[in-house]
């Protein structure tokens, strides 16, 4: 099977937020989503978005091995039916924040007077006055502050050791979509079926006539990427901006990133061996299952079992040159995000690495020798044991091969900028290559657009590959994202009901997720009763099957 997957360079990120800031436009700037971020930035070390995600103990996320099998975290069905009404392992909107603008109208039209007129802040959810108390980034360049330190999850599964030497280090950014796993946690939970995966590549979407807002999806998730819209009573999350997928283009937040630090690609996997790559016992053996999952491209073997399962030539040539399989499989500096949850993640990231060429020409060392640049790695100040807990399940093997070889890259490319000699033992030392560091390096750090984004145009197992195409963008309604209303902005909106945002669409708009109008038996799917909707009197239409014309059983 074929997966459309991402990495991310957080090397290169500024935490400048404007991939957060365009997908919210594009896809979450209508009412009911006002506190939803499908991408946010994170300071790392910091809480996260929303607060501790990453405690798992508490919100029970994804799956665990039970007696060898993997089972939820949240529990089997039984206990998901118990707390379909009442659900204690779910975010409230203060875990992720009261989302908030200001009222920029008494600042611009306040009477002339002594006083200075301010532009108070103002809830987004009922539009009363509102205090400001958090953000999707509140520990934004806060991430050694001792709140950040104290309440940052990953902490406080390491040492006091490690936690004291933070006095030392520096922040870094950690941007974060939906993960869109092949191992999805929130599609298993799912009480009604809404959350699928799409067989031609990979990507997670919500079916929304068949959510019923029941957000075991929410629970579910362990990276808390899906939203509800209490608006519509339905789930909403990450798309990967697959209309832009289909027509062969970037995602938005891979469109417009400042620091050119996000790469996208297709890998070709083996389905049959995700669920044994995920049942390894030890955590810690999880990055190598799931590398073992994937498959090689260039072995014609693997071309010609991917054509037979009906996926196209030209995505098999976009596997050959994904930039995601370089970073992945062949460089080997590319780790998934929290492993241990065992959903398989396919978006992975290289991992930061501190100025240590710079740590050791301060403390009077060569920063170019090989012994001493390799040894420095594990004197970081940002700790292995830190990153290790984010992407290898505090494996810090893989970690550390990960950050010496691009610390290799840094000191064979300086020697070729500054023409000096090279030396060969660096290549050697990470066991690669003069010409694969190189190729690294440019891939890395000057890689063009095409050269970045390797995305095949789209296609469907049940049809021709135009198909899409020809029914018409599947956004293109009224109410959808960026579907404005025309005329002026409401100049009323902070009395419009539950935060209709302004010059926003109008209440009731149907979110941006696709959705078959039939189910597998060909009835239609709308106008089914929202449970969250009905006030427990009488029996509105849709809230059971409808019986069969010759009477009998529901059908």
């Amino acid at each position: 099977m074929a997966q459309v997957a991402m990495v991310m360079n957080l090397d290169k990120c500024i935490g400048c937020h404007t991939c957060s800031v365009t997908c919210k436009q594009t896809w979450t700037n209508r009412a009911g989503t006002e506190y939803a971020w499908f991408n946010n930035v994170e300071t790392r070390p910091g809480q996260g978005y929303p607060r501790r995600y990453e405690d798992q103990d508490t919100w029970r996320g994804g799956w665990q091995l039970k007696h060898g099998r993997l089972v939820p975290r949240g529990g089997g069905r039984a206990r998901r039916l118990a707390r379909l009404f009442a659900n204690p392992e779910l975010p409230t909107l203060d875990d992720y924040y009261q989302p908030w603008t200001y009222d920029y109208d008494n600042l611009l039209s306040a009477p002339l007077g002594e006083d200075v007129p301010t532009a108070p802040p103002r809830s987004l959810v009922d539009g009363r006055p509102t205090a400001v108390t958090g953000g999707p980034n509140w520990d934004d360049d806060l991430g050694g502050g001792p709140d950040a330190l104290a309440g940052d999850p990953v902490l406080s599964r390491i040492g006091t050791q490690v936690r004291l030497s933070y006095e030392q280090t520096f922040m870094f950014h950690l941007p974060r979509i939906c993960e869109h796993c092949l191992n999805p946690s929130c599609v298993a939970v799912c009480p009604s079926g809404a959350l699928y995966k799409r067989v031609e590549d990979g990507i997670v979407l919500v079916d929304q006539d068949r959510c019923r807002g029941w957000r075991m999806c929410v629970s579910g998730c362990p990276y808390k990427k899906v939203y509800f819209n209490h608006r519509t009573g339905k789930a909403e999350k990450c798309t990967l901006c697959y209309p832009r997928i289909e027509a062969g283009e970037p995602t938005v937040c891979s469109e417009t990133c400042v620091g050119r630090l996000r790469y996208l690609g297709v890998l070709l996997y083996d389905p049959d061996k995700v669920g044994e790559a995920a049942s390894v016992p030890d955590e810690r053996d999880l990055y190598a299952a799931q590398l073992d999952c994937f498959l090689d491209p260039h072995d014609p073997a693997v071309a010609r079992a991917a054509e037979e399962s009906g996926i196209p030539h030209d995505w098999v040539t976009a596997a050959r040159d994904s930039p995601v399989r370089k970073l992945i499989c062949d460089y080997r500096v590319a780790l998934p995000l929290h492993p241990e949850y065992r959903t398989m993640p396919m978006v992975w990231y290289v991992p930061p690495l501190s100025p240590v060429v710079d740590a050791l020409t301060a403390d009077g060392f060569d920063g170019e020798e090989p012994a001493a640049l390799f040894g420095a790695i594990d004197t970081l100040r940002i700790p292995l044991e830190y990153l290790a807990e984010l992407f290898t399940a505090g494996d810090t093997g893989p970690v550390e091969a990960a950050l010496c070889r691009l610390a290799a890259m840094r000191a064979h490319m300086r020697r070729v900028n500054l023409r000096e000699p090279r030396d060969p033992a660096l290549a050697r030392g990470v066991g690669m290559d003069e010409d694969g560091i190189e190729a690294m390096y440019r891939l890395l750090a000057l890689a063009k657009y095409e050269e970045r984004y390797v995305v095949p145009t789209g296609y469907s197992h049940s049809g021709p590959a135009g198909a899409a195409a020809e029914a018409g963008c599947s956004l293109e309604a009224d109410g959808g994202p960026g579907m404005y209303p025309q005329g002026p902005p409401d100049a009323d909106a902070f009395h419009a009901p539950l935060g209709a945002p302004l010059g926003g669409p109008p209440p009731g708009a149907v979110p941006p997720q696709p959705a078959p109008a039939t189910d597998p038996t060909g009835r239609s799917l709308r106008g089914r009763v929202n449970l969250l909707d009905w006030n427990g009197e009488g029996r509105p239409d849709g809230l059971f099957p409808r019986r069969r014309e010759s009477g009998g059983k529901d059908a």
